[in-house]
């Protein structure tokens, strides 16, 4: 039902995390506004001090609502607090042409 926009009208409309019970594995998922053409978009997910703990290109989308698993690499506990970035872009990612951001906590291990 969702008529599909020129470039310039394209943004993200959702971004979400849902944590697996793993703790070391996040589904981002990611909703954008239907599109004449395909757009490409960049995520990074970053811990409470700034470092990059995965990031993911995706290239020419071909879908609108997508969902991805991100894992939490080269940690023994993830615990913390963490940010996840995305930004949509078509030629380049300098400026993006639109940008998200949300934060999300990894709980302690249960006892």
């Amino acid at each position: 039902n969702k008529v599909p926009k020129p470039k310039d009208e394209i943004k993200i409309e959702d971004l979400a995390i849902h944590i697996y019970p793993d703790r070391f594995r996040v589904r981002a998922d990611i909703k954008v506004t239907a599109f004449q053409e395909r757009p490409n978009l960049f995520l990074v997910m970053k811990d409470a001090n700034g470092n990059v703990v995965n990031d993911l290109n995706i290239i020419a989308t071909m879908h609108y609502e997508m969902d991805f698993t991100m894992h939490m690499r080269g940690m023994d506990d993830p615990a913390g607090n963490y940010t996840l970035e995305a930004e949509l872009f078509y030629e380049t990612r300098n400026p993006p042409q639109d940008k998200a951001r949300i934060i999300f906590t990894i709980p302690e291990a249960d006892a």
